[in-house]
């Protein structure tokens, strides 16, 4: 029994050289990114690091199953100094990769506000954008790199320090020959007979195991802990500094098979929430409306003076503004730009913790502009100048309808190429603008930037007009994006088809941001949504809550369209419509509705908060305000029944639902 114990002992101790470094990373990572955390005290710091022990430990169990079951089947080997290399091989290279998770975040957190899930390995099969980009990424954060060797090399030399080989009492020695496909003459040491020895040993084994399972789960309750258990001990903004990337990946695998919902009869449901829509006032289609969606790579609010009031790196935009019916409480749907084009395209928001395009429901049959469109006589063309696979764009355009794709291949000029995600956007921009006039009218077009985007790069002719300032990267590329922009309508303005086009204005989703503000779960989804159209009335400032999945419906009803069609937004050219926007980060649903954000973890609700006069949300208005409260949770409710159905049925076009 002895023997025995000092082996759990050993497992133990060995295991904690390992738990160590999960609050080493979380102190690393909230070093890296305070300013995205900046209501937390250094007393609640020290009991997020406390608190955040039940999280560590059931990543902990999972990343070294291999290594305590090896330990629990040890027997007489585990004296035996090949089988102890192998534990500590096991050990390092389990608890290496875990350590590399933790560290990637220190880095990559800034550009999603949530920890890496596993619809991050999912981007592997999406064109080459992962062997474009790593070595790009690599140099700008070589110190994770070093970062992630140094602490390898402690747990290391802490692991070497355990001593796996205590004296052994001086007592009778039984010896035990097994015979078998495994191993042959195994020698098993026990301190009193081989009965007893095996009891013990199957008995504390079973214990450790048990443990191990509670702890896996994150203690005694039903279910086993999920990252929305991390509003349990701060509030939403903060979940991310409770977690770890290990855990945030393990528990965010398989989570795109949705949990059916059942808030509301179907009825009932429909009552509150329907995504059938149709425009029974309109007798038939605005003849000749082109329809042109441009969407700038993270193009917050924040960067543009004429919406945040502050300084300004858009100056052609804001002259477009005030030509323009402009949204200024406008919310992006996702983080991403892989949820940000399916939003705006086919009016799906993004409220799972995977990507519609590469979830399982991704070949589900859905209604788009593309679709609803084609129709009635449109062509319709998307053009990104990235490589071709990048995000699954090209695949997703197709399936939504598209005719045509134009790309980085189809561009056919290598010259262009900046050496990271495509064709920079002043060429690509003209390129479009000259094939667009190839096209048949009426026509659906996308153009999708990519300058904006890590790393942020400029074309060598403009490096000196557009140079870095105000200490973030990104600025100088959107300045240089949005002079690409002025020359594409200066370019394009002369054309026969410009008058006759609605130009639509957006951003795929809000960029990195060290403001308070920008960077919290309201700010960092703010982004223009305008549309445009050369000497027309839509010149306005309209301060409802819009989102992205209200462009596909607004567009239809700009057009007279009066089919019945599927889309999870609202026409915001209705007056009578209300607004509203939800999206999903860290495990939580959100809703904004006039000033107010709420905030639900699919059971109840978690916070609400008046965001325009508590920016920062420090005041939790839950209980305070019932009516308000009540009204947009049963909202919410709907939108997720809603969502979570048509996506698990296939229900996702009018005829279907």
């Amino acid at each position: 029994m002895k023997q025995s114990l000092r082996e759990i002992q050993l497992l133990l101790v060995r295991l904690s050289i390992a738990l160590f470094t999960y609050p080493i990373c979380k102190i690393l990572f909230f070093s890296f990114n305070y300013k995205y955390f900046p209501d937390v005290s250094f007393a609640e710091f020290v009991s997020i690091l406390f608190f955040g022990l039940r999280f560590d430990i059931s990543a902990l169990i999972l990343v070294n199953t291999a290594f305590i079951l090896l330990h629990i089947v040890s027997f007489g080997f585990s004296k035996k100094k090949p089988y102890q290399l192998l534990l500590k091989t096991v050990f390092i290279i389990s608890n290496s990769i875990s350590i590399l998770a933790n560290c990637v975040d220190f880095a990559y957190y800034k550009f999603t506000l949530k920890h890496t899930t596993s619809d991050f390995f999912s981007l592997f099969s999406l064109g080459s954008d992962i062997g474009t980009m790593l070595p790009q990424y690599i140099r700008d954060f070589w110190y994770i790199i070093f970062i992630w060797i140094a602490l390898t090399v402690f747990m290391g030399w802490m692991y070497g320090k355990i001593n796996a080989h205590p004296p052994t009492p001086s007592r009778r020695e039984v010896e035990l020959s097994l015979k078998g496909s495994c191993a042959r003459n195994l020698r098993l040491s026990f301190g009193k007979d081989l009965g007893w020895a095996l009891v013990s040993w199957f008995v504390l084994n079973s214990i450790l195991i048990g443990l191990c399972i509670i702890g896996f789960r994150g203690g005694f309750q039903l279910r086993p802990i999920a990252t929305i258990n991390a509003s349990e001990y701060v509030s939403a903004q903060n979940i991310p500094l409770i977690i770890n990337t290990p855990f945030s990946i393990v528990k965010s695998y398989g989570l795109e098979e949705l949990e059916e919902r059942n808030y509301f009869s179907g009825n009932e449901r429909t009552t509150i929430f329907n995504p059938i829509h149709r425009e029974s006032k309109i007798q038939n289609l605005k003849p000749r409306s082109n329809v042109f969606i441009i969407i700038m790579e993270s193009f917050s609010k924040e960067y543009i003076g004429a919406l945040s009031g502050r300084k300004s790196y858009t100056p052609f935009l804001d002259s477009l503004i005030k030509e323009s019916l402009v949204f200024n409480n406008a919310f992006a749907n996702g983080k991403r730009s892989i949820e940000g084009i399916p939003a705006v395209l086919a009016s799906i928001p993004s409220l799972m913790n995977e990507s519609y395009i590469t979830s399982s429901y991704g070949s589900n049959k859905f209604s788009s502009l593309a679709t609803t469109l084609k129709d009635k006589g449109y062509s319709s063309a998307f053009f990104h100048g990235g490589t071709n696979g990048t995000m699954g764009f090209d695949v997703f355009t197709k399936a939504a309808g598209f005719d045509k794709y134009f790309g980085r291949y189809e561009y056919n000029n290598e010259k262009d190429y900046d050496g990271d995600w495509g064709i920079g956007d002043e060429k690509f921009f003209q390129y479009t603008g000259k094939e667009v006039s190839k096209m048949k009218n009426p026509f659906l077009v996308t153009l999708f930037s990519i300058s904006s985007h890590h790393p942020f790069a400029v074309p060598a002719e403009y490096a000196k007009q557009f140079q870095e300032e105000g200490g973030q990267p990104i600025y100088k590329s959107v300045r240089y994006a949005d002079f690409s922009l002025k020359r594409f309508f200066e370019s394009i303005e002369k054309e026969n088809w410009f008058d006759s086009t609605l130009f639509v204005i957006t951003a795929d989703h809000a960029g990195p941001s060290v403001d308070n503000f920008y960077s919290n779960n309201v700010g960092s989804f703010e982004i223009p949504i305008l549309f445009y159209k050369h000497n027309s009335s839509l010149k306005r400032v309209d301060p409802r809550t819009t989102q992205h999945i209200d462009i596909m419906p607004s567009i239809l009803s700009y057009l007279h369209y009066n089919e019945e069609y599927f889309s999870m937004g609202e026409n915001m050219l209705d007056s009578t419509s209300s607004g509203y926007a939800v999206n999903f980060i860290n495990d939580v649903y959100q809703i904004f509705q006039d000033d107010y954000l709420l905030q639900f973890d699919g059971h109840k609700t978690l916070a609400v908060y008046d965001y325009k006069t508590d920016s920062l949300l420090q005041q939790n208005l839950r209980g305070k305000l019932p009516e308000r409260e009540k009204s947009m949770e049963v909202k919410l409710k709907a939108i997720i029944q809603t969502f979570n159905h048509s996506l698990i049925h296939n229900k996702m076009t009018a005829k279907s639902e």
